[in-house]
């Protein structure tokens, strides 16, 4: 698993061959933005070690939506460390195992990558603890603020650290070769006006779920992909 700094001291992301997580420090205290595919649960935890940082102090799991690549391990870091996992209201019955995923609306092109995303490990039924609307504030990243994010699913969110500039966009927006509209929408226009609204917010950085994050002009990059 690959360990990126983003921000020194604040921001770490964890890359799997698919998708990726972001792991955020305020302190000792830790949150961890998704979850990344089933059975990543060791390496995640040799991962935190690796930077310093102890992974009793994992209070929060964060999950961007109910994808397979995002929560595959959120029951298992959450059971090991006592961490509360929370996500959107309209995709925590689906990560609680209640319904089924929702399908996406596949472009002519996204249907083989679409294919390939299905090689990750289905994610077990995993626990919501607290289910979140938009605009909540929560406690770390000195206020972070859940931004409702609709069309890649019902309940896509992203949250927005306005103190410190940082924004993470799941799967709404990807930063694969270039900042696009992410694939495997439910809704592409309902995605649309996500992208829209979270471009917006003009983040000095923006981590995506797939992609390498943007730390220079993230807002101009945004704005322009936007319009």
């Amino acid at each position: 698993m690959e360990t990126v700094e983003v921000i020194p001291g604040r921001l770490h992301l964890l890359g799997f061959p698919i998708g990726q997580a972001y792991l955020w420090r305020d302190g000792g205290a830790l949150t961890l933005i998704d979850a990344g595919h089933a059975g990543a649960a060791p390496a995640i935890e040799t991962a935190i070690r690796s930077l310093g940082l102890d992974p009793e102090r994992l209070e929060r799991i964060v999950l961007t939506h109910c994808h397979r690549d995002h929560v595959g391990s959120a029951e298992e870091l959450a059971a090991r460390w006592g961490a509360e996992v929370l996500a959107h209201r309209l995709d925590a019955p689906v990560i609680r195992g209640e319904l089924p995923v929702p399908e996406p609306v596949l472009l002519d092109w996204e249907v083989p990558l679409y294919e390939h995303g299905l090689t990750v490990p289905e994610a077990p039924p995993t626990r919501v603890d607290r289910e979140l609307e938009d605009g909540e504030v929560l406690p770390f990243g000195d206020g972070a603020v859940v931004v409702h994010a609709p069309g890649h699913t019902p309940g896509s969110i992203g949250i927005h650290l306005p103190r410190h500039g940082v924004l993470f966009a799941g799967d709404c927006i990807a930063g694969v070769g270039q900042v696009m509209l992410g694939v495997f929408n439910v809704d592409r226009a309902e995605a649309q006006n996500s992208f829209r609204r979270l471009a917006a917010l003009s983040p000095a950085v923006a981590c995506f779920g797939h992609g390498a994050p943007l730390t220079a002009d993230a807002a101009g990059a945004l704005a322009a992909a936007a319009a």
